[in-house]
């Protein structure tokens, strides 16, 4: 009798103190994360003192933000980050969030997903945001606004971290330190640095990009921010927000194909994955596919080009291929559109399985001096110059 009273009262004492110690872990923290963080726990295996670490140690008014980051985390951040890093990752980002008026006014759901976390991708997982914050916060401080600030950054970026894009880097997914290290880096490399930048002055940021364009150039990487309830797209070699050169490509996606889609990362799991070209076996960094956002955007911008009439005109492009000897000797090509300033615009050229009437169509200024950059299916690259004038044109290329 007395060994059972004992055993009673020995399993009534573990209980409490699993009970107590468990509270201890979820004190003020909603308990939407309670089952997600213990799934956590499990998969840091030894590491899994250091997360019980990270949410005792932190703020109260901060638990929630690191129980979000825990109940997220890959699980190689889960078995391998330290309550150093994580717990220094939401002080700063939340010291930006108090110290820039725009972070006030930030929904909690795009300050969790797009400002706290410490990655954007598969990259080294740099310990970034307390030095980011100290280098990028005195080009904002006189922002008088989020748009304000984020044409600080990309104007300041390049000088701040001396990195250029460079076929030579030692890797596609290059950290930002891996990145600074070299001064060189792939266009994802950039766009993490530019996002992790955004990120630590407060300002939301995802990467987003597309494993393969329409027409089957290949892949690119580049920065989305978020403001007034909106995501734009800019790039680190900056040309203002919604207007970097590929943005005819982006209009031109197609959001059922897995290859030619556009996506967005996300830090919270959703339901399909961020296409890494250079590893495919990575499933662990999840995306929204937001194809529809630059096709809406892209066919704005014609709209609004077209509404200028005195201003712009359609030019129509054909490339013909003189070798052929079939009667029709349409084929397919890409086109590239340069003016003065850079790309203004890009397509694909229709073959003989289209229409005769199916023209690559511009949407160009009048009386104004073009580059077309055109690809030949040998490899080849050639250039054609075109001087507009106030009426429709129909260019053939040979």
């Amino acid at each position: 009798m007395k060994k059972t009273i004992k055993l009673l009262v020995l399993a009534i004492f573990m209980f409490s103190f699993i009970a107590c110690n468990k509270s201890g872990i979820y004190k003020d923290i909603p308990t939407e994360y309670h089952a997600k963080i213990e799934e956590a726990l499990k998969k840091a295996g030894s590491n899994s003192e250091e997360l019980k670490k990270a949410l005792s140690e932190i703020p109260r008014e901060q638990k929630e933000a690191m129980a979000f980051l825990i109940s997220y985390m890959p699980e190689r951040d889960l078995q391998s980050l330290k309550a150093d890093f994580l717990i220094e990752n939401v002080t700063y980002a939340f010291k930006a969030k108090e110290k820039f008026s725009w972070g006030n006014d930030l929904p909690k759901d795009i300050f969790f997903n797009e400002v706290l976390p410490y990655c954007s991708m598969n990259e080294t997982r740099d310990n970034w945001r307390k030095d980011f914050f100290e280098r990028f916060s005195k080009y904002v401080e006189n922002a008088k606004d989020i748009f304000e600030a984020i044409e600080a950054v990309n104007a300041n970026i390049r000088d701040e971290v001396l990195v250029e894009y460079n076929t030579e880097r030692e890797k596609p997914d290059q950290s930002p330190y891996e990145s600074m290290r070299q001064n060189m880096a792939s266009c994802s490399g950039l766009a993490i640095l530019l996002t992790d930048a955004f990120r630590s002055v407060c300002i939301p940021s995802r990467i987003a990009g597309t494993p393969n364009w329409y027409d089957k150039r290949g892949n690119h990487n580049w920065t989305e921010v978020w403001a007034d309830g909106t995501w734009y797209f800019t790039e680190y070699h900056p040309t203002g927000l919604n207007k970097c050169w590929f943005l005819s490509s982006a209009g031109k996606a197609d959001e059922n194909s897995q290859e030619h889609s556009i996506y967005a990362t996300s830090f919270k799991t959703t339901d399909i994955h961020f296409p890494l070209v250079w590893d495919t076996t990575i499933k662990y960094v999840y995306a929204e596919n937001v194809t529809k956002n630059y096709i809406d955007i892209y066919k704005q911008d014609q709209d609004r080009k077209l509404a200028e009439s005195d201003n712009y005109i359609h030019v129509k492009v054909k490339y013909i291929d003189t070798t052929l000897k079939q009667q029709d000797k349409r084929v397919a090509i890409n086109v590239d559109v340069f003016d003065a300033d850079g790309q203004v615009d890009g397509g694909r050229t229709s073959d003989t399985k289209k229409d005769l009437n199916d023209f690559l169509t511009f949407v160009l200024k009048k009386n104004h001096k073009y580059i077309f950059k055109y690809f030949l299916p040998d490899g080849k690259t050639k250039e054609y110059r075109l001087q507009t004038k106030n009426e429709e044109i129909l260019v053939e290329l040979k």
